[in-house]
């Protein structure tokens, strides 16, 4: 009988990873979806591949309702990859989906008996500041948070090892996720590179400030084998690529990728420059209710960017080399681009 995982965030850009990971390693997936249904997840769905569920992981009464319907065997694995993830927005809404749903997904593993909960966070809760290479372990949370984003995950994380037996969870923790397909983090660069003769970069660093990439593929490695690797419950483990990029590699990067005739300088501007008109922005698109900031930089995005988030990986090799797996390659995720993000 194959191992079954419940998966919340199947159409999403991580969760669509995710997916394929668990179903290429021979997993029944059960995927939640809510208002959107990918193609790919539709086609796995009509092909028997997936089985899909209707419901809303914000409601316990909804989530109980489908774990109800899936029969006596329990769940080898939840693994919750939905999530509000923007710079921008109500705290309530960032509570709800990023807090909330991560509860009632707990509870429902404890009293379903499901293995273990794969919850995905984001090495965001170490607050934005320069870094030095720091591990998982030597890093505490941060305990003024600048955003809705990263403070509602540390409370999901707080809230898991206070309630939760150790055996029964895993963190993962992912630095900036990119790769084929990513409407997120590359698309805000490739519009912004459309319309600027020049790269941005803001701050003492001038753009030589860490920018730490996490290839899609890698996470959806790492998500993997929390959930299925003996020797991994009740870890926590920074996802990130091992080549150290800076802002102005990725954005040279994408703009190699995208704009290869188009040649761009590189100007700085002054945080304190920046620091009002990001304020402004920020405002304006939580008061919008839009799920990103309408311009670029919102205040949380000015903080990203201006630091340095150099993060220890080791963690995550010793994941991947205990199951016998390389890394994705900042060359081989390069090669993967293509265009179509921009469309």
């Amino acid at each position: 009988m194959k191992p079954r995982v419940f998966l919340t965030g199947a159409s999403g850009f991580i969760g669509g990873y995710v997916l394929r990971e668990f179903v290429g390693n021979g997993w029944e997936v059960h995927a939640l979806t809510h208002r959107t249904v990918s193609s790919e997840l539709k086609r796995l769905g009509e092909a028997g591949e997936v089985v899909l569920h209707q419901g809303d992981a914000t409601s316990l009464e909804s989530l109980q309702a489908i774990f109800g319907q899936c029969g006596p065997q329990p769940f080898a694995a939840v693994v919750h990859c939905a999530g509000r993830a923007s710079d921008v927005g109500r705290r309530e809404a960032f509570r709800r989906t990023n807090f909330e749903a991560m509860q009632h997904l707990g509870k429902l593993t404890l009293d379903t008996g499901a293995g273990r909960l794969v919850f995905v966070s984001s090495t965001d809760v170490y607050g934005m500041r320069d870094f030095g290479g720091e591990a998982e372990d030597d890093l505490p949370f941060e305990e003024r948070p600048a955003n809705p984003y990263p403070e509602y995950k540390i409370a999901a994380e707080r809230w898991l090892a206070a309630e939760l037996p150790l055996d029964r969870y895993a963190v993962v923790r992912p630095a900036a996720v990119w790769g084929k397909g990513d409407l997120t983090i590359t698309k805000r660069v490739v519009d912004f590179l459309r319309v600027s003769p020049w790269i941005v970069h803001f701050g003492k660093w001038r753009g030589a400030n860490r920018w730490p990439l996490a290839h899609v593929r890698n996470v959806a490695a790492a998500i993997y084998l929390l959930a299925s690797e003996t020797g991994w419950a009740g870890r926590a483990v920074n996802v990130l690529d091992s080549e150290r990029t800076s802002i102005e590699d990725f954005y040279r990067m994408v703009a190699g990728t995208f704009f290869p005739d188009k040649r761009f300088k590189s100007v700085t501007i002054p945080c304190l420059v920046a620091a009002p008109i990001a304020h402004l922005i920020t405002a304006i698109s939580t008061l919008l209710g839009i799920a990103q900031p309408f311009a670029d930089p919102s205040h949380y995005a000015l903080l990203s960017v201006s630091n340095n988030l150099d993060f220890s990986n080791r963690r995550f090799l010793q994941l991947m080399d205990s199951a016998g797996r390389k890394p994705v390659t900042l060359q081989e995720g390069l090669a993967e681009l293509t265009p179509t993000v921009s469309e």
